[in-house]
């Protein structure tokens, strides 16, 4: 969901009531307004979602290569062991019946959301034809000041992630950040460029970046072989296209608005009206358009079309797990969405060691900067990871553990909770 697209409509304001009552929900389990798109992923859905976002790693897609890696057989690309609606079955059909008063509408309406930035953490890997099943739940609310907007909310939610073994495999934070609109309207940080037509120089700059890249596959990367200061190899993702976006869609799907075609499609626009405007024929279409068409971007006030932020943050999750190799297990990582990403931009995904150590005493760790950089050099996309390495003195990666020590769904999201309970947001 885009900035634009979660926008609140009207004139709401922050009140300390309203934050209280927000506040009330905090580890109250909800269904999430759409199905998943995959129940039960299997070996060729596994290939096919790495492959929507431009990554061929044999580690996702080739079952004969997989089989003799330390993991014996294909796991699913990390970038997809969770993100929003595409995989897990609710474990909660309905809101508790004791919780409904405090569930109902939203404490903070006509306040205006826009979707900051993604914390991902991950436990064990998704193996194929497991059915995935996930609970949702708000797990902080954090009153702030910011610079642009005075005061605002940030709103943390997280879905959690299981097998049907037993096995928690992963988190997933989304941070919505409530401003009242007029606030948000007085001041702007920063006016977006739109993209210009590129060289042919350039564009031979952007193939040879690609015809560079692979990820580093069976050789370890030995935590005895790493250095606080050393720069990962770049990946580039660009110029940014239409076609990009229509096949990201294919293997993710349509996300949270359940946008569908024709027959499907009407019935949805009878379930949310408002997310659907006329296009230059008079026929209505939903917003998401404004991603692959210039003329609803113009309506949402961008000078063209652009991304999803959940693309860059997958872009990030390639950059690591080309780096890190089969051995290693990507843990952390989070990003903020920072500024466009237009049709025609270039994304470049850069990274750097900050941190060398043994985290929780004896897993061999890297802290990485990365960031995802356009064309003009301007930072579109900050954010951090943590990569567990194999290593000589300690043998190979040991898996992390859920946070408290959690068993099951409800108990990992109680966790999380606990975390921005105690400041550690």
């Amino acid at each position: 969901m885009s900035r634009n697209e979660g926008a609140a409509l009207g004139e709401g304001q922050i009140t300390d009531e309203g934050i209280e009552k927000l506040r009330q929900r905090i580890g109250v389990p909800k269904p999430l307004p759409q199905p998943p798109h995959y129940r039960c992923p299997n070996e060729d859905i596994f290939r096919n979602l790495s492959h929507s976002m431009g990554d061929d790693n044999p580690l996702y897609c080739d079952p004969d290569y997989a089989e003799k890696t330390r993991w014996g057989g294909m796991i699913l690309h990390p970038a997809f062991v969770g993100c929003d609606t595409l995989i897990g079955i609710d474990e909660v059909e309905a809101v508790p019946p004791d919780k409904l008063d405090i569930m109902r509408g939203d404490p903070l309406r006509g306040v205006h959301s826009f979707y900051s930035s993604g914390v991902r953490e991950w436990w064990r890997p998704l193996r194929p034809n497991r059915k995935v099943y996930r609970r949702n739940a708000i797990v902080g609310v954090l009153d702030k000041q910011s610079e642009f907007a005075k005061r605002s909310v940030h709103e943390w939610t997280a879905n959690v992630f299981g097998d049907d073994q037993g096995d928690l495999l992963s988190t997933q934070y989304r941070l919505m950040i409530r401003t009242e609109r007029h606030s948000a309207r007085k001041e702007k940080k920063y006016e977006d460029k739109g993209p210009v037509p590129y060289t042919p120089e350039q564009l031979e700059e952007i193939d040879a970046q690609y015809r560079s890249e692979e990820p580093r596959g069976a050789e370890p990367r030995y935590f005895e072989d790493v250095e606080e200061g050393d720069e990962l190899r770049p990946l580039v993702k660009g110029p940014l296209t239409v076609t990009d976006i229509v096949t990201w869609h294919v293997g993710v799907g349509m996300g949270y608005y359940g946008v569908k075609p024709l027959r499907l499609g009407f019935k949805n626009r009878q379930r949310i009206p408002g997310f659907y405007r006329p296009d230059p024929l008079g026929i209505p279409d939903q917003m998401m358009r404004v991603h692959w068409d210039e003329k609803y971007a113009h309506v949402a006030g961008a000078p063209t079309m652009y991304d999803y932020g959940r693309m860059r943050e997958c872009w990030l999750v390639h950059l690591c797990t080309d780096w890190m190799g089969d051995g290693g297990w990507l843990w952390k990582l989070d990003c903020e969405f920072r500024r466009f990403n237009f049709v025609g931009d270039t994304q470049w995904m850069r990274g750097k060691i900050v941190r060398k150590y043994l985290a929780e005493g004896d897993r061999p760790a890297v802290d990485l900067d990365i960031w995802g950089e356009n064309q003009y050099g301007d930072i579109t996309t900050p954010g951090h990871a943590t990569i567990l390495l194999p290593s000589r003195e300690h043998g190979e990666v040991r898996l992390p553990d859920p946070p408290g020590g959690a068993s099951d769904l409800q108990s990992a999201l109680g966790a999380l909770a606990d975390r921005f309970a105690e400041g550690d947001s």
